[in-house]
């Protein structure tokens, strides 16, 4: 039996973010689900390490690593225009249920149950969601971050809004990296040694 799912989620580096702003250097969906993916791998680390936490920091990664997969399906969606209105999250909440119904459906059936709980979130990895909302956050917060880097103002108030969010979140993962790690990606390469 020929399958496609695997064809579909290697186009997504053909879907670019950040469609309503000025960008001067483009991100695609394929390089921001990698960043989630490490990102919210080291979150479930420093919760392990730091706060005597027991998460499974690989299936933290893979969550990180297929959160966006959907958008193959539907594009990416900018956040002004996803959270408008309630009507408009809701339509859209359904619209990624179906694109999942979709990319399942494209799996085998004796392998599709070892990626149902990665693209459709189950109680018991709820934790590991928030810390897969948060590296979304903390992906978006760098990429403002290299935007301002390169002169590009176009991403201030996203930058500030980024940051409060995450904030609000109440993560003490997040928190850590947050006062920890990000200050490195203000940094140039030399500087990095």
């Amino acid at each position: 039996m020929e399958t496609h799912f695997y064809a579909m989620l290697s186009r997504m580096k053909y879907i670019e973010r950040w469609a309503l702003m000025k960008n001067s250097e483009s991100e695609n969906v394929a390089e921001h689900s990698m960043e989630v993916a490490m990102l919210t791998h080291a979150l479930a680390i420093i919760g392990n390490v730091r706060f005597g936490k027991n998460l499974n920091v690989e299936r933290a990664a893979l969550l990180g690593l297929y959160h966006d997969s959907t958008e193959i399906i539907t594009g990416d969606m900018p956040t002004p225009i996803k959270y408008y209105s309630e009507d408009i999250k809701n339509a859209f909440k359904e619209v990624e249920f179906k694109a999942n119904e979709k990319l399942m459906g494209m799996l085998p059936a004796d392998i599709r149950n070892y990626y149902e709980g990665l693209f459709c979130k189950q109680e018991e990895d709820s934790y590991l969601w928030r810390l897969e909302k948060a590296a979304d956050k903390i992906s978006a917060l760098i990429k403002c971050i290299k935007e301002e880097k390169a002169g590009n103002t176009e991403f201030k108030s996203a930058k500030k809004s980024l940051e409060d969010a995450i904030r609000k979140m109440e993560l003490e993962e997040a928190e850590i990296f947050m006062e920890e790690f990000l200050p490195a990606y203000y940094k140039n390469l030399d500087e990095l040694h």
